[in-house]
């Protein structure tokens, strides 16, 4: 499996420790609307947040969590 791409600046912040730049980076790319199938190109979204190794040392930042989380289904109704 390859890599999705990614911005370039969330690759260095997370890579060299700077969490604060990478959730804020990470909120960007979540904010864009992705329309298209499935490809190289895929859309960067809070599933595969939680799938992607990259993430791991954010992982135990609150941030990071929140945005995993805010497209997980409300199972709280249920």
């Amino acid at each position: 499996m390859q890599p999705l791409p990614r911005h370039p600046s969330l690759t260095v912040a997370v890579q060299l420790g700077a969490p604060g730049r990478a959730i804020a980076a990470l909120q960007k790319l979540l904010s864009i609307p992705y329309g298209g199938a499935l490809g190289a190109d895929a859309p960067l979204t809070p599933a595969l947040l939680q799938l992607d190794p990259m993430f791991d040392p954010l992982r135990n930042d609150p941030r990071f969590e929140t945005l995993v989380a805010s497209a997980a289904p409300n199972t709280a109704d249920k």
